[in-house]
């Protein structure tokens, strides 16, 4: 995820005073296994001992274009459970940490950013360990107002809410629809697309989370679950016409809205929390009514778009968790060195963040 951080605004400047005293040995929760599973499709985080075990591990040395920095929370997604069971985009690497993002001081590397907290990303070495690499680069200076708990997942629901936010918006539409609404991220995208003009509908599989998507500012919110499920959502698509579907699941039922939406509809696809994949059981809809299926990965959003553009959007984040517009829901922070017994627990609560405390 390359983008230049001296573009980013509003970081501040600290002289070093001290040398950083930086350990051998760390403790993290480290990988036990190579590349991809095959075998199954475990999703969750019920018992993750067979893939993943807290031990003693050597802290990583930076390299030509790297940081070290020493990790004080990090994000527990579902990129994250994905990767650990083997079913993300990318191969594990035996022995390394888990662990996609966080927050943390420099402690190490060739940039002036040493000593300054940042937001990174550390898909190789892992951020579920006491101490990370990151690409110099990637590193997202911090203003000093925002909170931990906000700089720990700051890149990908954040960053991904207000990316996602735009493709509505650049469908011409003025509704989108998005599944998966109970996510930390859809919470960022429905209030940012209401004040975009472009606001969402919302779909949960709990009822109880209606009122609370509503407060926020989605347009309608629907029950995925409820009997009449179908023809309430024919009905919405009817009136508002949303013509981008913002999809989480990858699930039948995220098929069948799809194919009840308007002509020229696009289904974007960003996560599969589903564990059966979805039937199309309407393919001539790509043909006269000119619908599409496409995908959306962070990590190719940073390789191809301009650094000023990431900058941009990056300061815009910040800003809206410091002046209150977004909060990150914490439901729990669990320590490391409690994360084995506590984490699956932890991450089985529905309606908040969890994180790692380091």
């Amino acid at each position: 995820m390359p983008f230049d951080g001296s573009l980013l605004q509003h970081h501040t400047s600290r002289t070093i005073t001290h040398v950083m005293v930086i350990p051998k040995n760390m403790q993290g929760l480290v990988l036990l296994h190579d590349g991809f599973d095959a075998t199954g499709r475990a999703t969750g985080l019920e018992d993750f001992s067979d893939c993943v075990e807290l031990r003693q591990l050597s802290v990583p040395q930076h390299g030509p274009g790297q940081a070290l920095i020493r990790v004080s929370r990090a994000a527990v997604n579902h990129a994250d459970v994905a990767f650990i069971r083997g079913y993300y985009g990318m191969p594990r690497v035996k022995g390394v940490a888990a662990g996609f993002e966080g927050t943390g001081t420099v402690v190490a590397g060739d940039t002036p950013l040493v000593g300054q907290r940042v937001s990174f990303a550390s898909p190789t070495s892992g951020t579920w360990a006491e101490y990370a690499l990151a690409n110099i680069a990637q590193l997202i200076p911090l203003r000093d107002e925002l909170r931990d708990e906000d700089a720990a997942g700051l890149i990908i629901n954040p960053i991904s809410a207000a990316v996602m936010c735009e493709i509505a918006r650049e469908s011409g539409a003025k509704s989108f629809v998005a599944t998966g609404a109970g996510s930390q991220l859809v919470k960022f995208l429905i209030p940012l697309a209401r004040e975009k003009g472009c606001p969402c509908i919302a779909i949960v599989r709990r009822p109880a989370l209606a009122q609370q998507l509503k407060d926020l500012g989605a347009l309608e919110v629907l029950v995925s679950e409820d009997a009449e499920f179908a023809e309430r959502f024919r009905s919405v698509s009817l009136r508002y016409k949303p013509r981008v579907l913002l999809d989480a699941i990858a699930d039948q039922v995220s098929s069948d809205i799809f194919f009840a939406m308007p002509n020229h509809s696009i289904w974007v696809i960003y996560g599969r929390l589903a564990i059966s994949l979805p039937v199309l059981n309407d393919p001539e809809q790509f043909i006269v009514a000119n619908k599409q299926i496409k995908g959306f990965w962070l990590t190719s959003w940073f390789l191809n778009t301009a650094p000023e553009e990431v900058a941009k959007v990056i300061a815009d984040v910040q800003a809206r968790f410091i002046d209150g517009r977004w909060q990150t829901n914490v439901s729990e922070t669990v320590a490391l060195q409690d994360a084995m017994s506590l984490l699956p627990s932890a991450f089985s609560q529905k309606d908040g963040k969890v994180l790692l405390a380091l």
